[in-house]
């Protein structure tokens, strides 16, 4: 069994289900006899439903082989054998066996357009009221709602697990909502490319300069380019690539995008000579973080008369001499609402990060300490000696599947109670998240923001802590000063010779700092392999999970894919007392190393302490714990959370034995091996080869070509992001 097949038959048994996502295991009986496994998201699946399935076949490693489902066809039984069976399967709520069998014995095989159309006459059955009645009508015509939506998505192609989805943003009126509207579809939520939800309009019949369908390129063009980084696009541009996007004239471009602006769904307003477009959530973020931070700095704060006193005495307490700058810094954080603390390694921002919190507690003020990865937040607070938190969870993120929207528990009506934040890895915040953390901060609330300028831009659309610097507006203190300490690690004066343009030293091999020459493909994956598996263990005594590999690209014989499939046979090999499942081209194993790869609000988790939430996010990183003999489900530990993963949301997740630099931002390694090898020019710059390099805490060993690390250091290329902040900041500040 290979390939892709369809087979047609009446559902004998339901196996497994998840109500949340509708992710089914089931068995068919088809025509010829045969009893088929069928997996997939089939929402809500009853014995005696007939269905056409098409997928793909998968071979279990304890259940032989399965139809992975990609479209089904769903009829709803017909005859009063198969009508009993559904309704006596448990399928509608508060209908049993018994009440089955008198629904079939009083209506036949009219019992189903009974239940949907008149519900009034299932009263004359025994022991069925009007409000059941009602109810169970109700419930009914929900589950035909969602065959319905998976018919329409079967017929474009599109894959079925996107049903659930769909039926809880939109409800019963999904389908019309998509007939009138197929570029709903295109919606972060639900996946689709605008090319395909326009192929889809298109055979529905929607003309080419149709205003729905220009308005919806309109949209998708500053949404996908929120993706790349930017806040707004000028107008021009926006207008020149949507109509070479639909194909059609600027000038109907220019109407479209006008009639946005009237509906309000877009924002034009001038900035930095140009008129900017903006999606209107994104416009309002800039506006808010623009003013709030102003607000910041030009609010009077008391003026600690013992703060210089109090430095001294953190100095003796601590056995610190700050450096000037330092010491600049945490005596600003006494005097001012805001303040951005920057430096690359060795330059002392964790010292400096200690004695502002260690001030700020002698001041009286509660502290906070946050970051945008759990990673992030582990390592601050074993660097602080206090508890530290992602930005998320202490803003009490969840998701609202009616608006589809990330929301935040804490905001300007229920503000977090402390009296200043400190927030690390500042250079991985977006706008979005920014304006949601000030938000919640009360007006009096003190702000550090920390963070090395030079690390690549937040993976989210904008340039937060370059626009706060850059303004000139923000109290700001830059460290510059490498610490005699410091001066000791290869690793940290490579870093720098780097952000200077200057190629790192690769002569000599240095006691954290390796080079080692390997310019074929093939022997260079050897030797990765050969660190990460016996050299570093043995030799320098660090775990193989300790150790990171990076590579600036994906693709390619030294691109992340697939050193993680070398990696994997040699770090985590094929065991009988582990289980493992086939996912693709990918062998997901207890043991293995994993990524999230998109960020998923609708993963439950429980931490070790017992508390549930929702949500992983993209770059998080965890552990396979436990593939259950069914392979129907994958336990996986993210740090202190554990989460169950369905087959269905299994392409979210990938190896991550090795992983691009842009996913190690804001992580630390003990070691990492980092790939030397050509890869694509917008890569082979120097803040990808900075920021990785800076990921070693003690041991980094280059692998690969000699030249390569020197073309990087050259070029300082720096993707423009469109973003107002900084125009703002200054703006207001002129006021």
């Amino acid at each position: 069994m290979t390939g892709h097949s369809t087979v047609e038959g009446v559902v004998q048994n339901v196996v497994f289900r998840n109500e949340e996502n509708g992710y089914t295991v089931l068995a068919l009986l088809t025509e010829q006899g045969e009893e088929v496994t069928v997996v997939g998201c089939i929402p809500f699946a009853a014995v005696g439903e007939s269905m056409t399935v098409t997928g793909t076949w998968v071979e279990h490693s304890a259940y032989g082989w399965q139809l992975s489902a990609e479209t089904v066809d769903r009829r709803l039984p017909e005859g009063e054998a198969e009508i009993m069976a559904y309704l006596a399967s448990g399928v509608l709520k508060g209908v049993g066996p018994a009440t089955a069998s008198r629904l079939v014995e009083r209506f036949g095989t009219d019992t189903l357009r009974v239940i949907e159309e008149e519900p009034e006459k299932l009263t004359a059955i025994k022991g069925m009221t009007a409000k059941k009645a009602t109810e169970l009508s109700a419930a009914f015509r929900s589950l035909t709602g969602i065959k319905r939506v998976t018919e329409f998505l079967s017929r474009y192609e599109l894959p079925v697990s996107m049903a659930m989805a769909l039926v809880r943003t939109y409800g019963e009126e999904t389908v019309t909502k998509l007939k009138d509207n197929p570029y709903l579809l295109v919606h972060e939520r639900f996946g689709v490319d605008f090319s395909t939800a326009d192929e889809i309009a298109i055979s529905m019949g929607f003309e080419g300069e149709d205003a729905c369908r220009v308005e919806a390129a309109v949209l998708y063009e500053l949404s996908h380019n929120l993706n790349n980084g930017h806040v707004f696009l000028p107008r021009n541009k926006l207008v020149a690539a949507t109509a070479q996007l639909i194909e059609v004239g600027e000038d109907t471009v220019e109407k479209a995008v006008d009639n946005l602006c009237a509906q309000g769904r877009v924002v034009c307003r001038p900035i930095a000579n140009v008129e900017g477009c903006y999606l209107r959530y994104m416009y309002e973020a800039e506006i808010y973080v623009a003013a709030r931070l102003r607000s910041a700095c030009t609010q009077e704060r008391e003026h600690w008369v013992d703060a210089e006193k109090i430095i001294d005495e953190i100095q003796c307490v601590q056995g610190v001499t700050y450096a000037p700058l330092q010491r600049r810094a945490v005596a600003l954080a006494a005097e001012q609402g805001v303040l951005v603390l920057t430096g690359g390694p060795g330059t002392g921002k964790t010292t400096s990060v200690r004695g502002i919190v260690t001030l700020f507690e002698r001041m009286g003020l509660s502290v906070l300490l946050l970051a945008p990865t759990g990673r992030a937040a582990q390592r601050m607070g074993q660097l602080c000696g206090r508890e530290a938190q992602t930005i998320h969870r202490c803003l009490g993120m969840s998701y609202n599947e009616l608006s589809g929207e990330v929301t935040f528990r804490r905001n300007e009506k229920d503000p977090l109670v402390c009296d200043a934040v400190i927030v690390d890895e500042m250079s991985m915040v977006d706008l979005e998240l920014m304006a949601a953390l000030l938000r919640a901060l009360k007006g009096d609330c003190r702000l550090i923001l920390v963070g090395d300028s030079d690390q690549l831009p937040s993976v989210g659309a904008g340039n937060v802590l370059g626009d706060l610097l850059k303004s000139g507006v923000i109290p700001a203190v830059t460290l510059t000063e490498i610490f005699r300490q410091a001066q000791h690690s290869a690793i940290i004066r490579n870093a720098h010779a780097v952000n200077c343009g200057q190629a790192p030293e690769l002569q000599n091999n240095q006691n954290d700092f390796f080079f080692l020459r390997r310019r074929a493909p093939e022997a260079l994956v050897e030797t990765v392999v050969g660190l990460c598996h016996q050299r570093l263990p043995e030799n320098m005594g660090i775990p193989a999970a300790e150790i990171q590999v990076l590579s600036p690209t994906r693709k390619g014989v030294c691109g992340t894919v697939n050193l993680n499939r070398a990696l994997q046979a040699a770090l985590n090999p094929p065991s009988p007392q582990k289980r493992q499942k086939l996912w693709g081209e990918t062998v997901l194993r207890e043991g293995d190393r994993v990524m999230q790869t998109k960020n998923n609000y609708d993963v439950v988790w429980e931490s070790s302490d017992g508390i549930m939430g929702a949500g992983i996010f993209n770059g998080d990183v965890g552990i396979i714990q436990e593939i259950d003999p069914s392979g129907e489900l994958v336990k996986v530990r993210f740090d202190e959370r554990t989460c169950l993963y369905t087959n269905d949301m299994l392409s979210q997740l990938e190896l991550a034995y090795a992983m691009t630099v842009h996913k190690a931002q804001g992580s630390e390694y003990r070691a990492v091996v980092l790939i030397s090898t050509p890869v694509a020019p917008a890569l082979m710059v120097r803040g990808v080869l900075y920021t990785a390099i800076t990921r070693a805490r003690e041991l980094l060993v280059l692998v690969g070509d000699e030249t390569i690390p020197g073309t990087m250091a050259a070029d300082d290329r720096r993707q423009r992001r469109y973003s107002g902040l900084r125009r703002r900041l200054k703006e207001a500040s002129e006021e």
